[in-house]
């Protein structure tokens, strides 16, 4: 039985509304998550990308190849049961985060990153009235407990769902502020992801390109916009 995968056995995928949201039928019947909740989602928008996905399905069901499925299934089975746990992992990050953490050497990176990502944390301190510090090198830089617990408080007050990519965005990227900029579109996801990743393109630039880590880079940006277009769907 080990060998076993569930194939197409539905031929009509619809969406209706159900308590709570929208759902989407096979033939009539409710799609379940693994841990057979019932998948109801906030926005028709979102359970028609999620029908979409599974029309696509030709033989064998292929989980791989659907991100939004997935999403929703996380937001229903594992955020949704946990969900304060959940928040304050995602939202430790701010204590943390990669944008604090400058090089020391050389000259031209410490340009760089501060010319890349101090406006990220001014527009945080505007915007979600979170002022972090920043320093230099690999020892721990403290912030202050008012600023996290703000902080916090932002990311507990998402719902299961926003929540859900939130967690991608902010693991993802390694930072908490570009995962708000990101919900909050202060730039296009792309730059954002670029920004995320000032260290490896400038030593990408001094000794090269490795192409298997490029690939793997390449990968979570994947994600990274992923996560960012579930997080849209929740709203539209």
């Amino acid at each position: 039985m080990s060998g076993w995968k569930a194939k197409r056995f539905w031929k009509e995928t619809t969406v209706a509304e159900a308590e709570g949201g929208f759902t989407v039928l096979l033939d009539g019947r409710g799609v379940k998550t693994p841990a057979k909740t019932p998948l109801v989602v906030p926005t028709r928008a979102l359970a028609e990308e999620i029908a979409q996905e599974w029309a696509a399905q030709e033989g064998e069901i292929n989980p791989l190849i659907m991100p939004v499925t997935r999403g929703a299934n996380a937001a229903l089975d594992k955020v949704a049961t946990q969900h304060d746990e959940v928040a304050a992992l995602i939202a430790d990050y701010g204590g943390t985060d990669l944008l604090c953490y400058r090089a020391d050497n050389p000259e031209e990176l410490i340009a760089r990153q501060a010319a890349l990502w101090n406006p990220l944390l001014d527009w945080a301190e505007q915007a979600l009235d979170a002022r972090l510090s920043v320093g230099q090198g690999v020892m721990y830089v403290a912030q202050d407990a008012a600023t996290l617990e703000r902080l916090h408080a932002r990311v507990r007050a998402m719902t299961p769902f926003e929540l859900a990519a939130f967690h991608d965005l902010v693991g993802l990227s390694g930072s908490l502020i570009l995962g708000f900029a990101a919900v909050h579109d202060l730039r296009p996801i792309e730059d954002l992801w670029a920004l995320s990743r000032v260290d490896e393109t400038w030593q990408a630039e001094q000794w090269g390109e490795d192409e298997e880590a490029a690939d793997a880079a390449e990968v979570k940006k994947q994600a990274f916009v992923q996560a960012k277009r579930f997080f849209d769907l929740c709203h539209v």
